[in-house]
């Protein structure tokens, strides 16, 4: 699935022409106008990523990076700043507040691109990689391929996707309904207890010859993948 990004701008024009670049680029764009907006839209559906302006309405661009740095689910989350501030001083707050990578005001959207491939890279390779490992487990995206331990395993669409999802974030517990949401789409209407189909295919697929479940439920909370499994 592409990375979903999160762009936080106050400016409409620039927010229209960072969500048209990145849409082109192949990633899903979501938009956030001021600094509360931003932070009930990040409760809402985790990012992969955050393109996120300093000067911004109701709670300042570096307020939201420091409250989603002092948050457990959020702490990890890859943060781009952007700022007319240009000043030594500023980039280094910027940066210790959590930012990821810090971009000056005029850019160019290539330079932007650019700097989001390579923060993805860096901090979350699983999804700038066309292949991607936890433990045993193996999963090639470009040849839609899944592996554990070397041999085969024959996933369909749907569980293949779970599958590319969870090893995204290993360790995180997910509900029924933040899946349906990252794996089926917001926009498709599926019962929750979908879920659960799904994931007893996958379990099933993966698990032979009394191998280890990577698969952890979680009571009244949902499914993690452990990568200690």
């Amino acid at each position: 699935m592409a990375p979903y990004i999160l762009v936080v701008e106050d400016e409409d024009a620039l927010a229209t022409l960072l969500q048209y670049n990145l849409e082109k680029d192949g990633y899903r764009v979501a938009l956030a106008g001021d600094g509360e907006e931003a932070l009930v839209t990040v409760d809402e559906k985790l990012p992969d990523l955050i393109v996120l302006d300093w000067m911004l309405p109701k709670v300042s661009g570096i307020e939201v990076c420091r409250r989603l740095r002092g948050r457990a689910e959020t702490r990890n989350v890859p943060i781009v700043m952007l700022t007319a501030r240009g000043e030594e001083t500023d980039r280094v707050r910027g940066l210790d507040t959590g930012a990821d990578d810090y971009i000056v005001k005029p850019f160019s959207t290539t330079e932007l691109s650019a700097r989001i491939r390579a923060v993805l890279r860096r901090i979350r390779p699983g999804l700038a990689d066309d292949r991607i490992r936890q433990g045993d487990i193996v999963i090639d995206r470009v040849a839609h391929r899944v592996k554990r331990g070397g041999r085969e395993v024959h996933l369909g669409p749907t569980e293949f996707r779970l599958l590319d999802y969870l090893m995204q974030h290993p360790g995180r517990v997910f509900s029924r309904e933040q899946l349906l949401d990252a794996v089926w789409g917001s926009d498709v209407y599926v019962e929750a207890r979908t879920v659960d189909v799904h994931i007893g295919r996958l379990r099933k697929a993966l698990n032979v010859d009394d191998e280890a479940d990577p698969i952890r439920t979680v009571r009244s909370a949902g499914y993690a993948l452990d990568i200690e499994a």
